[in-house]
């Protein structure tokens, strides 16, 4: 079994949509990221996001272990012209759109930006070349929300409404499995 440790990467404290947006995370919590290095498997391999937020978690979260590039395919969603806009400005310029986007996810995009399912397809197949290229392996994939949400959403077969009630916590784990076609759900969003 391949199992995908997915790790959300630090706190940007941004207060609009945050997707390409190149952000820095606030790692100052050094006690969090040393409990959340701590608790990943030793052997596991890292990769990140090519966003600083999530390449900066993963350094300090590496320890010894080995890493992998970068991975562009495993940014945050593109959220286009509503980047680092708050949903209220959002609403009040397309309100039909923006309640269509989060209500029901799936084919609606914001302007200029990407669909759920474009997303999904996106990250999908990030993740199975990932497994491809270390079955049988743990993976340390620190990320972003709708990343995780994504694989959440794949292994519990759920639809993208329900996928999208998850929380995921900045410096949480979430833990899936993979064997063959087979998926499990370990603990979503832990804070170790």
């Amino acid at each position: 079994m391949t199992r995908l440790h997915l790790v959300r990467h630090g706190p940007t404290h941004a207060r609009g949509m945050v997707g390409w947006s190149d952000l820095p995370a606030d790692l100052s919590d050094t006690a969090a990221l040393s409990r959340l290095s701590a608790h990943l498997p030793e052997r596991a391999v890292v990769v990140s996001s090519d966003l600083s937020r999530a390449a900066a978690t993963a350094d300090a979260i590496q320890g010894a272990r080995r890493r992998l590039p970068h991975r562009r395919a495993l940014r945050e969603i593109n959220f286009g012209s509503w980047e680092l806009r708050s949903f209220r400005d959002i609403e009040a310029e397309d309100p039909g759109r923006a309640r269509a986007y989060w209500d029901t996810p799936g084919e609606t995009r914001p302007p200029g930006g990407e669909s759920w399912h474009q997303v999904r397809a996106r990250v999908d197949a990030a993740i199975d070349a990932l497994i491809a290229e270390h079955v049988g392996g743990d993976l340390i994939v620190v990320a972003h929300f709708g990343v995780i949400v994504t694989q959440i959403q794949r292994a519990l077969a759920l639809d993208s409404t329900q996928a999208f009630g998850h929380r995921i916590d900045n410096l949480s784990v979430t833990e899936i499995g993979r064997d063959g076609t087979v998926w499990n759900v370990g603990r979503i969003n832990h804070i170790p």
